[in-house]
């Protein structure tokens, strides 16, 4: 069991990982989309919109999963004590 543990702490700690990355990616694009500049058209501020989204919402579906697989292993510690 303490193995089966070890492997859903691992995979809660990646998640939160890959949701920070994320997130953080999320910003930069959307950094790039406020900052003004005489270079950028409107296609290109809206595949920066349309990206700096995508990142935001994988981001925070990432923060979830990690959030049920703490619950998960908070369940299975109250089942071995």
């Amino acid at each position: 069991m303490e193995s089966q543990a070890k492997k859903i702490y691992e995979k809660m700690v990646d998640y939160k990982r890959f949701a920070s990355i994320l997130l953080s990616v999320g910003v930069f694009f959307y950094l790039g989309v406020i900052i003004p500049s005489a270079a950028k058209s409107t296609m290109d501020s809206n595949i920066m919109i349309l990206a700096s989204m995508s990142f935001l919402v994988v981001s925070f579906l990432f923060f979830t999963r990690s959030k049920q697989i703490k619950l998960k292993l908070q369940a299975l510690e109250e089942e071995n004590e």
